[in-house]
């Protein structure tokens, strides 16, 4: 009988708690795993350090402790010993193979850090804590004596089941009696037969324990105290701020009251990405980006206390072939989660506007995001600290206004921004094209909109102008407007401007490379992007929607697992219009 399972513990990402029957694999899914991204090939084959455009994070892929199978969940025992999780050997006498990936169940292992970074000379923790089911995921006490962990709930030789006849993981504790050796295991009063309960964090003082459930039917974090006489409180769900609709899992509770864990929720770059949050009841998390996030899991983010330098689990394609630990240095700081908020408001009158575009630029002129503003006119941006950023909000028969800002650790910025009246309109309007310009820079290859003169504007001829601007294109993995893609967009605005009823959709697309989930996102990006361009050049928002296809409608036979040059893969990165009235 096949049975689909839900990836918890030890994710795609590793050991596979309980079975569900929301989720399946398909063969696309499949194929995607040899299929290496272009962008992904940059990476140096030695796994010397790679450092992003955030000059964030470097990280490094670990040779020593990684191979083939899943290895993950790392934790700090003292200044120079790791703790992590690994599938033990292979035994053919008694079967210790995981039905759900075929490997043997997983192990705790203790290993020293060497000066680069890689786990060496790895040990077993002993037998009575190292079972044969799983294990994984510790947190230690500051005194280094005692110690939580996560392991299939099997306790005193007795392995417990749900209804369905599936076991899920547990949570322990136990004492260390020396770094290898851990003794007077006790189960956790708070766990069930029914689901799952594992991933602990300490607070920073010891007395709070966070770990991932499914207490309420999907994965959360929560958070139980721990009483100074040994007893424990009842479990609290961390609330909005951290829990979605999506899966949170793997918690670490960094320095400052900073909550790390992983998601799988809308936005992100691939399945589970490592965000962090303040918890202080306002912020909001934070996605740490691209150089440690990636289009698959990544997950068991750990960070030395009082030290730049931690490690992580990912699945990436850069990986020996399952889940790999890396290790990573923090070049500038974890983020701080300030808020920059503010009101749009008419300059003469004082009212509010809603409907305006607010746009947030930072000190290279980058866009980093946008909000159309509702009808409280309230915007609202996460930011860095110690940063400058722009802010911009236009609305159309306003001229715009921008204010620069200089972010601080401190204290929210309010910023409110006021746009002036019609009447100073006029200079502050792109320029409508007379015509059609022409661009010596794009070549031959330019496909100019017929001329405007005596242009009848009804819905086919617009069309036609339409079809025939030249297909906008996108680099891979990227949603920014190129030089020639602006040209072309360019002539968009000038049909619109012509056009004056018409309302057109940007139906944007990617290449088949990456994960449906991650292909979707992007396309919406560049939707987003183009849709962005055509409203700053003075068309209204009623009038122009974006909608993201992925890679649902590609234009050639370059599909999962077929061999394309990086030509024929361009053609599908593009951005499409029709006339939807």
């Amino acid at each position: 009988m096949n049975r689909t399972y839900k990836k918890h513990i030890i994710s795609g990402a590793a050991l596979i708690m309980q079975v569900q029957t929301s989720k399946t694999y398909s063969m696309k899914e499949q194929i995607k795993k040899t299929v290496i991204l272009l962008a992904v090939a940059i990476l140096s084959v030695s796994f010397s350090f790679a450092q992003d455009t955030t000059e964030r994070y470097s990280i490094k892929h670990l040779n020593e402790c990684n191979d083939e199978l899943s290895n993950f969940g790392t934790t700090f025992y003292g200044d120079s010993q790791m703790i992590y999780s690994s599938p033990t050997k292979l035994n053919k006498t008694i079967r210790n193979i995981w039905d759900p990936n075929q490997q043997p169940f997983l192990e705790l292992y203790l290993a020293d850090i060497a000066e680069d970074g890689e786990l060496v000379n790895r040990i077993k923790i002993n037998s009575s804590v190292n079972t044969k089911y799983h294990e994984s995921n510790v947190a230690f006490t500051n005194d280094m004596k005692t110690v939580y962990f996560s392991r299939d709930k099997y306790y005193k030789k007795s392995l417990s089941k749900d209804k369905e006849g599936v076991t899920h993981i547990a949570m322990y504790k136990a004492d260390v009696i020396s770094p290898g050796v851990w003794e007077n295991i006790e189960e956790m009063p708070f766990n069930s037969s029914e689901y799952c309960v594992g991933h602990p964090t300490l607070s920073t003082d010891n007395k709070t324990l966070y770990f991932s459930s499914e207490l309420r039917g999907s994965d959360d974090i929560y958070r139980i105290a721990i009483k100074d006489d040994g007893t424990y409180g009842e479990p609290i769900n961390l609330g909005s701020k951290v829990n979605t609709k999506g899966s949170e899992r793997f918690p670490f509770m960094g320095e400052d009251n900073m909550l790390y864990f992983s998601s799988d929720k809308e936005g992100g770059y691939g399945d589970l990405d490592i965000y962090v949050v303040r918890l202080d009841g306002t912020s909001e998390a934070i996605n740490l980006g691209e150089s440690i996030n990636s289009i698959r899991d990544d997950f068991s983010f750990t960070k030395k206390k009082g030290a730049n330098y931690g490690y992580f689990t990912s699945k990436r394609d850069s990986g020996k072939g399952d889940d790999d630990i890396y290790y990573f240095k923090e070049l500038v700081g974890v983020p701080c989660n300030q808020i920059v908020k503010g009101i749009v408001t008419n300059k003469k009158t004082g009212r509010r506007i809603p409907g305006a575009l607010v746009v947030i630029y930072d000190s290279s002129n980058k866009i980093i995001d946008e909000q159309i503003v509702d009808g409280t006119a309230r915007f609202s941006f996460e930011i860095d600290c110690t940063s400058t950023y722009k802010v911009e909000a236009s609305k159309e028969g306003f001229s715009l206004d921008s204010k620069e800002v200089v972010s601080s650790p401190d204290l929210d910025l309010i910023l409110d921004l006021n746009l002036g009246s019609d009447a100073a309109l006029v200079s502050n309007l792109p320029q409508q094209s007379q015509g059609v310009s022409s661009n010596p820079a794009q070549g031959a290859g330019s496909n100019p909109v017929r001329a405007f003169t005596n242009f009848e504007t009804s819905n086919d001829n617009c069309q036609e102008a339409l079809n025939n601007i030249n297909t906008i294109y996108f680099d891979l993995n990227k949603s920014y407007i190129r030089p020639d893609a602006a040209y072309e967009l360019d002539k968009v605005v000038d049909i619109m401007k012509r056009c004056k009823n018409v309302v057109v959709e940007i139906g944007s697309h990617t290449d088949s490379r990456a994960s449906y989930k991650y292909n979707r996102s992007l396309s919406q990006r560049r939707a987003i992007s183009t849709m962005r361009y055509i409203r700053m050049k003075g068309i209204s928002n009623l009038r122009i929607s974006a909608k993201g296809y992925g890679e649902t409608q590609l234009l050639n036979r370059c599909s999962d697992g077929v061999k394309c040059t990086e030509e024929e893969h361009q053609k599908n990165r593009r951005t499409e219009f029709r006339i939807t009235n």
